[in-house]
């Protein structure tokens, strides 16, 4: 039986926040066109208490988590996804119209964080933060021009993660300005400004411009070239540390380091992959998890997993001793490990301890070489910008 229109438009608001906020949340995001009303109930006190429980489990969320593909070729920002809750590759690809960004000229994706993407929009002097699954954005302009830059990181950390709160109430943009003596540059989504700090510790980054940094105890955290070891910019002291880590763990057995790459979950781990071989030359790769003894106060890196030797072989053939192609990022439990000239993805489940290949995108063309960008997408729905 339909009920009254009389009644239903009379309902006070928080019975009919109350209503609402029943509805599956997939069904609920496809009706917020429907009124204003409707759409300021996502920010509502009760509608937020109901859903960010749910949406802080992968297990238990009602939205999925996707590896992001960008290539140079693809049609001006479409981006195939890879669905990680069903393994498979969606069958359409993510569509980003710069009418979304509110942004004129072309836009390139460089990184994500909990749900929020980050392009530069060089014809409008900017970066451009958004999530799209409130269609919320925010143009962060240059903080001088010209404007040249490199290792952006974007920080976007839940509130409280350890009390199942993922809400994102404020981010951070990390990167070095190649234009000031590589002075670091800091933007504060709460305070809206840039702060610029000295260089620093940023001169053990030479050479390092394969990877952006990673987020972890509150610093972001940077593997160096030769001779490897970990460099990290704290943002809240806006300080540089080299020693925090100490050096990279030796390879054993007469073997070193060949590469170095760093991962987090951002919280609680961090993790090093690593190619160890002779003469900068890779026989093996292997993860090591970074520890920390309470007790003694000392730290350590301790290796957790040797890649089995089928895949090692494929994955270096990729290579091709060339690591400056290879980057790694963390995404739901996965360690991702990917190359700009390869079209497929190795990585290592942590939960199982198992190594496997993402399967090619089947919209790619064969002919495609090199450009090959990953990305973590996790969509939030309480991630500001």
């Amino acid at each position: 039986m339909d009920m009254d229109p009389r009644i239903w438009s009379g309902l006070p608001d928080h019975l009919l926040e109350r209503v609402l906020s029943f509805l599956p949340l997939k069904t609920f995001l496809s009706l917020r066109s429907t009124c204003k009303h409707f759409k300021s109930i996502l920010s509502s006190p009760l509608f937020i208490s109901k859903h960010s429980s749910s949406l802080s489990s992968s297990s238990s969320s009602s939205l999925s988590s996707f590896i992001l593909l960008s290539h140079p070729q693809f049609p001006h920002n479409k981006y195939p996804l890879y669905n990680t809750v069903t393994n498979s590759w969606c069958p359409v690809s993510l569509s980003i119209p710069s009418s979304t960004l509110k942004c004129s000229g072309n836009t390139t994706l460089l990184t994500s964080s909990n749900g929020l993407l980050c392009f530069s929009a060089p014809d409008s002097y900017s970066f451009v933060v958004c999530n799209l699954l409130t269609k919320s954005i925010r143009h962060v302009k240059y903080p001088f021009r010209p404007f040249a830059f490199e290792l952006l990181t974007l920080v976007a950390v839940p509130t409280a993660p350890n009390n199942n709160n993922n809400n994102i109430a404020a981010y951070k943009l990390f990167m070095l300005s190649s234009s000031a003596a590589a002075a670091a540059l800091v933007y504060d989504s709460e305070a809206g400004a840039w702060r610029e700090y000295a260089a620093g510790g940023s001169a053990a980054l030479n050479g390092t411009r394969h990877q952006n940094g990673v987020f972890f105890d509150g610093r972001v955290f940077f593997a160096t070239s030769r001779p490897f070891s970990v460099a990290c910019f704290d943002l809240e002291m806006g300080s540089w540390e080299r020693s925090a880590l100490g050096l990279l763990p030796p390879g054993g057995g007469g073997d070193e380091v060949a590469f170095a790459r760093l991962v987090s979950d951002g919280d609680r781990r961090m993790y090093l992959v690593g190619g160890v071989g002779v003469s900068g030359i890779s026989r093996s790769v292997k993860v090591w998890e970074y520890i920390y003894d309470r007790e003694d106060g000392t730290n350590r890196w301790a290796e957790v997993e040797t890649l089995p030797e089928m895949l090692c072989k494929k994955f270096l053939s990729v290579c091709y001793h060339n690591y400056e192609h290879v980057y790694c990022f963390w995404h739901k439990g996965l360690i991702c490990v990917c190359c700009y000239t390869w079209p497929e993805i190795l990585y290592y489940k942590v939960c199982r301890r198992t190594w496997h290949w993402l399967p090619k995108c089947p919209s790619l063309p064969h002919k495609w070489s090199c450009g090959f960008r990953w990305f973590s997408f996790n969509p939030q729905l309480y991630a500001n910008v």
